[in-house]
């Protein structure tokens, strides 16, 4: 049986008990290295989710806020908010005096057409794309006290039908004004009038006017214009 001085064995294991100090320090630092890198990890994906989620909302924020005014500019035929000035309004409803019954406002912007409307004893409907602006209209009227006397629609005039209304207000567009022409002749009652703002119709022959210049409004009769439209003379 082998005898091993006593010195060598205490050697031999006080080098076993160093190295396995050494390697139990090393892990220690390993583990501590790899914990830190793991919370570093978690924290930057936070923050990073974080960021993320302010952009994506900042950008859903500014979408819905524009969205509204640029869509319609992105249309083939665009029907700009341009507030009627008051010299219009008053013109509108001059030749609209002895007028009664269901009035229908194209492109009603910030509802002031539709409200001036129900104070002279019209039931009116405003149809706009602009959301913000149908809301606005909606506050204005029952403000004003003539929300009961009108009513406000998110609406695409291509898509309405003007079948029930007696009388129409449309502040249009030149490039519009001949496609809602052929829409509303076919649509309107024969008794219903229509009044152009701005700019008249292409080839319909007014009743009368009244205003100059930016502030002129045409009347145009229904009866007037389906019969040339069946006769084919518009």
């Amino acid at each position: 049986m082998p005898c091993y001085p006593v010195g060598r064995i205490t050697a031999l294991q006080s080098f076993s008990f160093r190295n396995a100090l050494i390697m139990s320090k090393e892990e220690v630092i390993l583990q501590s290295a790899a914990h830190s890198d793991s919370s570093t990890g978690r924290s930057s994906s936070g923050v990073g989710l974080v960021i993320t989620g302010l952009l994506g909302g900042a950008v859903v924020g500014l979408y819905a806020a524009t969205a509204p005014f640029v869509a319609p500019a992105l249309r083939k035929v665009c029907l700009p908010f341009v507030p009627a000035t008051t010299e219009q309004v008053q013109n509108v409803f001059k030749v609209l005096r002895a007028r009664t019954g269901t009035l229908a406002d194209i492109g009603s912007g910030d509802g002031r057409i539709v409200i001036a409307a129900a104070k002279h004893g019209f039931k009116a409907s405003g149809f706009e794309l602009n959301p913000w602006l149908v809301c606005y209209s909606r506050y204005k009227a029952w403000r004003e006290g003539v929300h009961h006397s009108t009513s406000f629609h998110i609406s695409d005039l291509w898509k309405v039908s003007f079948a029930q209304y007696s009388n129409v207000v449309i502040f249009g567009v030149p490039q519009m004004m001949d496609q809602l022409e052929l829409k509303l002749a076919s649509e309107l009652p024969s008794t219903a009038k229509v009044v152009a703002c701005r700019f008249p119709f292409p080839t319909w022959v007014p009743e009368h006017t009244a205003g100059e210049g930016i502030d002129t409004v045409w009347v145009y009769d229904a009866k007037t214009f389906k019969s040339d439209q069946q006769h084919g003379t518009t």
